[in-house]
């Protein structure tokens, strides 16, 4: 009988933070770099990069082979409409000096801006 009770508690235990984790809305998405970009005040250079957004902490991080390589605090911003079918990186600057100023996810009703950033459309 403990035996029983210890396995439902353990079950519990699993179930309620595989809960947490599925409420936590952590975004990712695989993204490349044609050119080298600024990223709240860090470079980062061309290539192919995981990003991920934490809705909850409001947070992007730019990852590259699960390490950290630059992050910043975000904000939202209600869109006229829904993005695109597909995941949208906005940029400014131009030839070797990009900056990332804002993302939006497929199908997503809300532009997502770092801060210290000014979205341009």
């Amino acid at each position: 009988m403990k035996s029983l009770i210890k396995q439902i508690g353990i079950a519990l235990v699993i179930t309620s933070l595989t809960a947490v984790s599925v409420l936590a809305k952590v975004r990712k998405e695989s993204i490349t770099l044609s050119s080298n970009t600024t990223v709240n005040g860090t470079l980062v250079k061309s290539g192919t990069y995981q990003l991920k957004f934490d809705e909850e902490k409001g947070e992007l991080s730019i990852l590259k082979d699960g390490k950290v390589i630059a992050q910043s605090g975000t904000t939202t911003e209600k869109r006229a409409s829904k993005a695109a079918r597909q995941f949208e990186l906005r940029l400014t600057g131009s030839g070797e000096e990009k900056q990332l100023v804002g993302i939006s996810f497929a199908g997503a009703d809300q532009n997502i801006v770092l801060n210290g950033s000014s979205a341009s459309r």
